[in-house]
C-alpha cells in the first residue's frame, strides 16, 4: 500500500517531510506512527492504514505535496514492483533460409586514359605562417566559476523549519500589508492577586484546575470586544468583516516556535473552560499535536510575554486580525495614590503590568483603542465588574 500526503487542510498543499518515526525495513503495525509532516500551520504525525514492511522512498528533509507518494508498506504476500519476478524471454522464431547470392559477372576491362598535358609551372608565392587551429574550447573564454563564501570559523547553517519560515512570512505580511500601531496601559494587579489569594482552594477543588491570570484577562478582553467590535473584525478587500462570536487566540511557545491555537467561542465559555482549554491548548501545543483545524479562525489574540520576564514590547499582529494584546511581567513599582480616609496623597509599593494593545489603525482609531485598554484596565482593577458584567 502507497503512503500519499493527505489533504490536511483547504489552505495546506504542501509540507516538508519532518522525520521517519519508523526505518526502512522496519515492521509496523496498523496505526502505528511513521513519519512526521510539518506544514507552514502545524506538525502533523501520520500512522500506517495497514500492517506490514516499511519502504521509505523519499527521505526526511524533503518538500512534498498533497498526494505525492513518499513510501510504501508492502502487506504479507504482496511482491514488490522492484523485486518482481522477470517476465519469461518471448520464443526465438526460426530464422529464414539465406538463397545464395548470384554470381557476380565479371567486370569489362577499362580503357586507359589519354595522357593528360603538363600545366605550366606557378610562381612560388611566401609562405603563410599556419595559425593553430581552434578548437571549440578554446574559442570559448572559461566562465568563473562562483564558489560560496567559506563559512566563518565558529558558525554553522541550519535551514528553517516550514513553520519557521512561515511565522517569518506572516510577520513581515503585517508590517507590509496593516497599519500597526500600538498603545500602552497600566494595570494594579492588587485586586486581581488578592482574588487568586482568596478564591484559588475552592476554585481548584471545584473544577480541577487552578484559576490563572491568563483566563481573567480573556474575560475582561471578550467583554471590551462587545463594545468595540471592530477590533474583533478585519478587513478583507474593501470591506469590514465583522464577528458575532469571539475565536481567542492564545500565544504560546513551543520548542519549534510560535503558535497561536484559538478557544472557538471565548465569550460564552467560563473562567473554568477557559482554562480548562488554555491547558489543553497549551499542552497539545508543546507536544506537537495540535490540529490544523485548532490554528485557524481566530479573531483576536493574547500573547503573554511576561511569563518570560519581558517588561514591556510591542506585539505584532497576527494577519487578518486587527488587534492583539500583550501582557508582561507583574512587577512591583512606587505609585502616587490618594488617601481615602485623609485626602492625602501618598507613595505606595504596588504589583503593577504594562499591557500593550497592537491594532491595525486602517479600521481602529485611536480613540477605540486607548478606550479599549481602559475598559480592560478598569475591570481587573475591580474584577467584581468581571463577573457582574459576563
Amino acid at each position: 500500500m502507497d503512503i500519499t500526503i493527505p489533504n490536511l487542510a483547504e489552505s495546506v498543499t504542501e509540507g516538508d517531510l519532518g522525520a521517519w518515526l519508523k526505518k526502512d525495513g522496519d515492521r509496523v503495525e496498523k496505526d502505528d506512527l511513521i513519519l512526521e509532516l510539518e506544514t507552514d500551520k502545524a506538525t502533523v504525525e501520520l500512522a500506517a492504514e495497514t500492517s506490514g514492511t516499511l519502504k521509505i522512498l523519499v527521505q526526511a528533509g524533503e518538500t512534498v505535496h498533497v498526494g505525492d507518494v513518499v513510501g510504501r508498506i508492502v502487506e504479507e504476500g504482496e511482491v514488490e514492483e522492484t523485486e518482481a519476478k522477470p517476465e519469461p524471454e518471448p520464443e526465438k522464431k526460426p530464422e529464414p533460409e539465406k538463397k545464395p547470392e548470384p554470381e557476380k559477372k565479371p567486370e569489362p576491362e577499362k580503357k586507359p586514359e589519354p595522357e593528360k598535358k603538363p600545366e605550366p609551372e606557378k610562381k612560388p608565392e611566401p609562405e603563410k605562417k599556419s595559425e593553430p587551429e581552434k578548437t571549440p574550447e578554446a574559442e570559448k573564454e572559461p566562465e568563473p566559476s562562483v564558489k560560496p563564501a567559506p563559512a566563518e570559523p565558529g558558525t554553522r547553517r541550519e535551514k528553517m523549519t516550514r513553520l519557521r519560515r512561515r511565522i517569518a512570512e506572516r510577520l513581515v505580511e503585517a508590517q507590509r500589508t496593516a497599519a500597526i500601531l500600538t498603545t500602552f496601559n497600566e494595570i494594579d494587579m492588587t485586586e486581581v492577586i488578592e482574588l487568586r489569594r482568596e478564591q484559588q482552594p475552592e476554585f481548584e477543588e471545584r473544577h480541577g484546575i487552578r484559576l490563572g491570570y491568563m483566563s481573567l484577562f480573556a474575560k475582561a478582553s471578550v467583554l471590551a470586544l462587545r463594545e468595540f467590535p471592530r477590533i474583533n473584525a478585519f478587513i478583507e478587500g474593501d470591506e469590514i468583516v465583522y464577528h458575532d462570536s469571539v475565536h481567542l487566540g492564545v500565544a504560546v511557545g513551543t520548542p519549534r516556535g510560535l503558535v497561536v491555537p484559538v478557544l472557538r467561542d471565548a465569550d460564552r465559555m467560563s473562567f473554568a473552560e477557559i482554562e480548562r482549554r488554555i491547558r489543553d491548548l497549551a499542552t497539545k501545543a508543546r507536544d506537537g499535536d495540535l490540529t490544523i483545524e485548532e490554528l485557524q479562525g481566530g479573531t483576536f489574540t493574547i500573547s503573554n510575554g511576561g511569563i518570560y520576564g519581558s517588561l514591556m514590547s510591542t506585539p505584532i499582529l497576527n494577519p487578518p486580525q486587527s488587534g492583539i494584546l500583550g501582557m508582561h511581567k507583574i512587577e512591583k513599582r512606587a505609585v502616587i495614590q490618594e488617601d481615602p480616609a485623609t485626602g492625602e496623597e501618598r507613595i505606595v509599593s504596588r504589583p503593577m503590568m504594562y499591557v500593550a494593545l497592537s491594532y491595525d489603525h486602517r479600521i481602529v482609531d485611536g480613540e477605540e483603542a486607548v478606550s479599549f485598554l481602559v475598559k480592560i484596565k478598569e475591570r481587573l482593577e475591580s474584577p467584581i465588574r468581571l463577573l457582574l458584567d459576563s
